[in-house]
């Protein structure tokens, strides 16, 4: 077997490998497998490339793989669960930005060639370059905007209004250019910078309450960078590779679309939660929040026959999925039916919820989607909140003037009691008060989620 036949089974073993790793990823209890079934295709698919490519120096390679590899290692033992959104919003950069410099790389090998550059050549290298440029400075920008390094509130302004649509034809302008001549290599570090410029104007108007989606959008993007990457280069499986990761990043941006009710072009352009918004006929009715004690909450809890907890950012940024699961034991050796309700948008990335959970091995069949168990809080005794404010926001069914309304919301205020757990009366990422907090049933436990969990743990062993 020659070794063109040896390299295209490799790629047909690694695309298969990447379909069915993929699929895996579908469910919390096959995401393990799935992820290492991706991994084990990938380093198929660089060997085969070795073994395929035009190799200038493989101690330079090696030593990338082996820097990369320490760099991925010790991330992946160190990085903090609540800090994980961060890391995908680096990792989609890092993607783009990557197919980005291929894609130069090709362009200045070609121009500076003998032949000319075919134009379905120069499409495919301007489409990565301009892709994979945008898709690393917004991914910076998203990362700053999780860290705090950058403002979390959506930046409306006119003139990031009016610099967007110039800036777009201009990079159309330029890609053009060098497509028909071939020429100006000082045209083409503007194309880049142009295009890093407008990944940062594209980010910035969005707010903190959109990054889940944001986050899924980049993730598609560094898919089509690396498919486009693959054309120029004429390799097969970054083109399989990359169409994977930029369809099912698109199909999962639109799943976070129809959650919150709103278009793709209203998250991008909607300056959603650029200002607070206060509802006056909350603080126009004289109701007051109710607080409550651990010792009190747990009264409740004890004594229930079902509960339902509904964890949201506060949970993360708190680090207390181990607290709820010991929490959530303690009420199940009661007699206690517990189940957790997730929303699809809980948290700051896709499947943050259930990334935390599963860390604190909460049982697979303990987690349902929003869709799965919105019916059941108006049969369930205590709903326990924790840090979950904008996808438990009543407003978003009752109030049609809100932002968010139309948004689908778990239905937490159906519940016969409801625990919120938070450290405020403060509103979440999209800005707007929520009048749960104020609902009869309600009792606010004002403290940080972890210790709270803790304390509700020890109050419910004492009883």
């Amino acid at each position: 077997m020659d070794l063109i036949n040896i390299v295209n089974i490799s790629y047909l073993i690694s695309a298969v490998l990447f379909i069915m790793g993929l699929k895996r990823l579908s469910s919390p209890a096959t995401a393990r497998s799935g992820n290492m079934m991706g991994a084990i295709a990938m380093l198929i698919a660089v060997v085969a490339t070795l073994l395929e490519g035009e190799i200038l120096d493989y101690a330079q390679i090696v030593a990338g793989i082996l820097v990369g590899s320490g760099i991925g290692a010790v991330m992946a033992r160190t990085i903090k669960m609540t800090a994980m959104p961060q890391m995908v919003a680096v990792f989609n950069g890092l993607g783009g930005g990557a197919s980005a410099m291929v894609a130069s790389g090709e362009f200045h090998k070609l121009a500076n060639g003998s032949t000319s550059i075919e134009t379905d050549v120069g499409i495919t290298i301007m489409l990565g370059t301009f892709i994979g440029a945008v898709t690393l400075s917004g991914s910076l920008i998203a990362f700053g905007k999780l860290q705090g390094i950058v403002t979390s509130n959506a930046v409306s302004s006119p003139i990031i209004k009016t610099l967007n649509p110039v800036l777009f034809l201009s990079i159309i302008g330029m890609m053009v250019y060098l497509v028909i001549l071939a020429e100006g290599s000082q045209i083409f570090p503007v194309l880049i910078v142009v295009s890093l410029l407008l990944g940062i104007l594209l980010v910035m108007p969005i707010g903190g309450a959109d990054m889940p989606v944001v986050i899924a959008l980049l993730n598609s993007y560094s898919g089509l960078a690396a498919a486009a990457a693959g054309f120029a280069l004429d390799n097969m499986i970054l083109i399989i590779s990359g169409s994977l990761v930029g369809a099912s990043g698109f199909i999962l941006t639109q799943i976070m679309c129809t959650a919150m009710n709103r278009s793709i072009w209203n998250v991008m352009f909607g300056a959603f939660g650029a200002s607070a918004v206060s509802l006056g006929a909350v603080s126009s009715d004289g109701m007051q929040a109710q607080s409550t004690s651990a010792e009190d909450a747990a009264i409740v809890l004890a004594y229930a026959k079902s509960v339902i907890f509904v964890p949201g950012y506060g949970l993360a940024a708190a680090q207390a999925q181990h607290q709820v699961k010991e929490l959530a034991d303690i009420l199940q050796a009661r007699g206690v039916n517990v189940k957790h309700a997730i929303h699809p948008v809980a948290g700051r990335m896709p499947g943050h919820m259930n990334v935390l959970l599963a860390e604190a091995d909460v049982p697979y069949d303990q987690l349902f989607a929003m869709d799965d168990i919105n019916d059941e809080f108006e049969r369930t005794d205590v709903a326990v909140i924790v840090g979950a404010n904008d996808v438990t926001n009543p407003v978003s069914r009752d109030i049609p003037d809100s932002p968010i309304y139309g948004m689908p919301i778990l239905n937490v205020d159906m519940a016969k009691n409801i625990i919120f757990i938070k450290r405020s009366l403060s509103p979440g990422f999209a800005g707007i008060d929520n009048p749960l907090f104020y609902n009869p049933k309600t009792r606010m436990l004002f403290d940080d989620a972890k210790r709270a969990l803790a304390n509700l743990a020890n109050a419910v062993k004492n009883l």
